[in-house]
């Protein structure tokens, strides 16, 4: 099965920046789509990007214009760029690739933004 990696996550101020990292043990371009959630204690786990193995690209509506989500085929990695951060932006960040037939996790990156 594919094993996805997260990495990149830390502490950060308000207003900075961070750049998550989902390493695929695989090609991407055989996934469906690759995916990066996030998990709030005591919420549900949210879809913040997606990436289509087309190429085709969205973001939820919170992170519009400050947050995008890109691909490097040659490495096998998923980014999330991470910019204009809130403290709401606070969570746990993780990967996720589907296709038709399953569903694999990442075991998340910690993303904490102070005011």
């Amino acid at each position: 099965q594919v094993q996805l990696v997260e990495s990149g996550g830390g502490l950060v101020q308000a207003g900075g920046s961070l750049r998550l990292s989902c390493a695929v043990s695989r090609s991407i371009y055989n996934i469906n789509r690759i995916a990066w959630y996030r998990q709030v204690p005591g919420k549900q786990r949210d879809v913040v990007a997606n990436i289509w193995s087309g190429g085709n690209t969205n973001v939820a509506d919170s992170v519009k214009g400050r947050f995008a989500i890109s691909r490097d085929g040659a490495k096998n990695t998923v980014y999330l760029q991470m910019n204009s951060l809130k403290p709401e932006d606070t969570g746990v960040y993780l990967c996720n690739a589907m296709t038709s037939n399953w569903s694999v996790w990442g075991q998340g990156t910690q993303v904490t933004v102070s005011s």
